[in-house]
């Protein structure tokens, strides 16, 4: 690796939950189709949360940005 180049986050396993509820929405392709650090950030940012509410919350932005096919994370973001 460069010198240059800023080291990798690391990765964020999926936890089942999130895959089950990515299958039963039918936006698991959705979710593969973005590119792997949103994918890593959606995961950390899910599984960080403390209250099961915010999880919750945070579950489900992540599903309307996938249905949507736009936005991230509450920022803007279109596919290329």
């Amino acid at each position: 690796m460069s010198e240059d180049r800023a080291p990798r986050r690391p990765r964020v396993p999926m936890p089942p939950d999130v895959r089950d509820t990515l299958a039963a929405a039918g936006l698991t392709e959705a979710y593969a189709a973005r590119p792997p650090y949103q994918r890593n950030d959606y995961l950390g940012w899910i599984t960080s949360a403390v209250r099961p509410a915010t999880r919750a919350k945070r579950l489900a932005q992540m599903l309307r940005e996938l249905e949507a096919s736009h936005g991230y994370m509450a920022m803007a973001w279109t596919p290329r």
